[in-house]
């Protein structure tokens, strides 16, 4: 991740295209991972804060918890999951499968 940049970069849409031939198609599948790896970080966060969790409020357990803030602040600057996603798509690390490009089930049988 530590490679990812997290300030915006210009792109080549011709790079996107490669892939799958269809740059609208990469931008979708690049929206389906970031999708995916923002639901994923997010699990991540919540697990990590959850145990931190307490039945009572009180503003000095607030301001004394100094790890839960650096946890916080940690998932903050991580790249965006829309910039891990457009590199893994780069980098070919995503897997793409069109549905429409498999043989159905009437033609196997035939």
């Amino acid at each position: 991740m530590a490679s990812v940049s997290s300030s915006i970069v210009t792109r080549n849409m011709a790079d996107f295209a490669k892939q799958t031939g269809n740059v609208y198609m990469s931008v979708s599948v690049i929206s389906k991972r970031a999708n995916q790896v923002a639901v994923k970080l997010k699990e991540e966060l919540s697990s990590k804060l959850a145990e931190f969790a307490t039945t009572v409020d009180n503003l000095e357990e607030v301001f004394e918890n100094r790890e839960q803030i650096e946890i916080s602040k940690y998932y903050e600057r991580l790249p965006k999951p829309t910039n891990l996603a457009i590199e893994e798509f780069l980098e070919g690390k995503v897997y793409v499968r069109n549905p429409e490009d498999e043989p159905q089930e009437e033609e196997i049988n035939l």
